[in-house]
């Protein structure tokens, strides 16, 4: 038996008729060719999956994709434009990205934080990507990568590239 569902991704309007038992990963992944986002434990314990579901973060291993009905989803190839999202910019710069596998989770789940809260502290960064791991960089990289596009350092910079023209 066939389930259908309507959903928006990345901007893009999909009817689609699956198993109600599919997850959200496998539909994004196996049907929409979207292989940014990773399918690491399958328990929603990585954060690899991690997608944006109506704006917050969710792990699409653990979502039943009938559950994303009618709903608006964004997974890292949404997330930049024409040129990369300044949060990606920011990863490479900062060396955030190492082996790559957390990094679409990671970027989303700090996309959906900046999103709510443009200028969080150390410990709103810590806490909000504390359902995403990194084997590979310790999590310094990370945090300064989304410290760099926070709306403090926006003005810092601003600031300086003013004082700069003067």
């Amino acid at each position: 038996m066939l389930v259908p569902i309507n959903i928006i991704v990345n901007d893009e309007a999909y009817c689609l008729e699956i198993k109600p038992n599919r997850v959200l990963l496998d539909v994004l992944r196996e049907d929409l060719g979207l292989t940014g986002t990773k399918k690491g434990c399958g328990l929603g314990k990585c954060g690899a999956c991690t997608v944006l579901l109506d704006g917050r973060p969710v792990h699409s291993c653990l979502l039943l994709a009938v559950q994303a009905d009618q709903a608006k989803i964004t997974t890292i190839e949404g997330i930049a434009g024409e040129k990369p999202h300044p949060l990606q910019e920011a990863f490479v710069a900062k060396g955030a990205i190492q082996c790559g596998f957390c990094t679409p989770g990671m970027i989303n789940t700090a996309k959906a934080l900046l999103d709510t809260n443009p200028d969080p502290d150390e410990t709103e960064i810590k806490l909000a990507i504390a359902g995403n791991l990194c084997r590979c960089t310790g999590y310094n990289q990370i945090i300064s990568a989304i410290q760099v596009c926070t709306q403090s350092n926006s003005d810092i910079k601003a600031e300086k590239r003013v004082e700069s023209n003067e």
